[in-house]
Parts: C-alpha cells; sequence; structure tokens
C-alpha cells in the first residue's frame, strides 16, 4: 500500500472517530445545557470561553466549508476531492452541533467583542480582509483560489486548508484548556486529533505535487 494510501486511510480514521465523538457528545448526560457540564451547574454565559468558542470555530469552519466545496470543482483529482469532500462534511457537522449548543443556551451567534476576545487574542493583527482569525484566508486568497484549476488549485487549497488548520489547532487546543463544559472540551480534543492527522495528510499531498506547505 501507497504511504498516501496509507494516510488517507488514516484521516478517514481520524474523521469517522470524530463523528464517534459527535455521536457520543449529542447522547452524553453532561452534554450542554443539562447543568452538570458546566462549573456553574448551568449553561455557560454568554462571555465564557465555551460560548467564544461555539463562535468563532463555527465562522473558522464554514470558511474552510467553502475553501473545500471550491477546489472540488476546480480539480478532478480523486485524492483532492475525497479529502476536501471529508472536510467539507466533518466541520459543517460540527458546525451545527455548537451553533445547536448556542441555541440550548439562548446565546446570540454573534458576539459583540472582537473574535478571540475568549483566548485573550482580541487584537491579533489580520493578514488581510476576510481573514477574521488566525489560519483563515483573506478574501483575495479566497478569490484567487475560484480562479486556478488543476495542479495548480490542489496545491494552493492543500497551502491554504493547512495554514486554516494550524489556526484550528490553536483555537481548539484553547478550548480544551478554557471550556468548562465537558462535551465541548471532547469536540475541541477530537478537532485537534483529526486536523494534525489531516495536516500530515496534505504535506505529503503537497511534497508529491513538488510544493512545500
Amino acid at each position: 500500500m501507497r504511504r498516501t494510501d496509507w494516510l488517507i486511510g488514516a484521516v478517514a480514521g481520524a474523521v469517522l472517530a470524530a463523528g464517534g465523538i459527535t455521536a457520543a457528545v449529542a447522547s452524553t448526560d453532561d452534554s450542554p445545557g443539562s447543568g452538570s457540564g458546566s462549573a456553574s451547574g448551568g449553561a455557560p454565559s454568554s462571555s465564557s470561553a465555551d460560548a467564544g468558542f461555539a463562535r468563532d470555530m463555527s465562522v473558522h469552519h464554514q470558511q474552510a466549508v467553502e475553501m473545500s466545496y471550491v477546489v472540488r470543482d476546480r480539480t478532478g483529482n480523486e485524492e483532492i476531492r475525497r479529502l476536501a469532500y471529508d472536510i467539507a462534511q466533518t466541520q459543517a457537522n460540527q458546525r451545527g452541533m455548537m451553533l445547536g449548543w448556542l441555541d440550548l443556551w439562548e446565546l446570540p451567534k454573534v458576539s459583540e467583542k472582537p473574535p478571540m476576545t475568549w483566548m485573550g487574542m482580541s487584537e491579533a493583527p489580520s493578514p488581510g480582509e476576510g481573514s477574521l482569525m488566525p489560519g483563515m484566508a483573506t478574501n483575495a486568497q479566497m478569490k484567487r483560489l475560484g480562479e486556478l484549476n488543476g495542479r495548480a488549485a490542489e496545491v494552493y487549497y492543500l497551502r491554504l486548508m493547512t495554514t486554516h488548520h494550524q489556526g484550528g489547532i490553536h483555537m481548539a487546543q484553547g478550548c480544551v484548556e478554557r471550556c468548562e463544559v465537558d462535551a465541548e472540551r471532547r469536540l475541541a480534543q477530537g478537532m485537534v486529533e483529526s486536523q494534525e492527522s489531516e495536516v500530515a495528510l496534505m504535506t505529503t499531498l503537497l511534497k508529491k505535487r513538488g510544493a512545500k506547505p
């Protein structure tokens, strides 16, 4: 079995594991809003790390979903199309869960405070318009992705998504350290593990194309 095939299999396993985490989270007695998952014994406050992570990661995930569907239309390579589909489906599912928690907690989905305030990073510089949080692509980069085709689109997507995942991993680790809802911490840990596996795969796919991350 080729190394790339093995890595794709490993990532698929990680994605399935993330799905298992999602299912487990939904069925636990200490799921958000039940009262046993937060230190206060009730729903998190609007200024909590739990709410901040749910809001910010939902936005972060949405861009990853958009990037993945863009590249699926710009290449016929099955490795890239399969990876993009897996990322889009996993992150759309997780985004739906986090927005559902905010509804359950009766909290607004948009905060008046800047993104990443809950991590003490509200003053983090942005590389350009559209990049609201670390790792996110700018509007110009998204436009460029939609203009490329074939190998050029694949390489550009892999580079953008690697950076995107690195920012997402950092944010998820922040929730693991700061969030008080047990179910949300487990979901965040699952994100860290699955996205680290995908970064390893994307590094291999870039090397296969003679490109660097």
